[in-house]
């Protein structure tokens, strides 16, 4: 009989460490954010204003546009407006996994590939 009960508030110590990750998304659905990223030795930086329905992102003095269509909360579908070849024209989506008070880690791939790449955005400013 110990032993059961002894494992049960084991079982209790530990789950009770634990939280569940934040997932405040509404507070990053639109604004200024910042990507870094790092591709062999060189770090990417790409900086994008997302509002409700387009973003606009530059990367590589290159300016780009996008809609947004949001299928919930916390996960959304981007499609480049003027593609210029057929990568372009691919629609990537977009699930944030967590968020706290600067930025959201999120999951990120094309919609016709199974392969999730993640990253971190951090929230510049808001809109105003």
């Amino acid at each position: 009989m110990k032993t059961p009960l002894s494992l049960s508030i084991l079982f209790l110590l530990l789950t009770s460490c634990f939280k569940s990750p934040e997932r405040n998304c509404t507070d990053f659905k639109t604004g200024i954010f910042e990507f870094v990223t790092v591709n062999g030795s060189d770090t990417l930086v790409s900086v994008f204003e997302r509002y409700e329905d387009y973003e606009i992102d530059r990367f590589q003095n290159k300016v780009d546009t996008s809609t947004v269509r949001w299928i919930n909360d916390c996960e959304f579908i981007l499609r480049n407006k003027h593609p210029k070849n057929n990568q372009e024209k691919e629609a990537v989506h977009i699930k944030i996994l967590e968020t706290d008070l600067k930025g959201y880690r999120f999951e990120y791939g094309y919609l016709s590939e199974a392969i999730k790449m993640r990253g971190y955005a951090e929230k510049i400013r808001s809109l105003e």
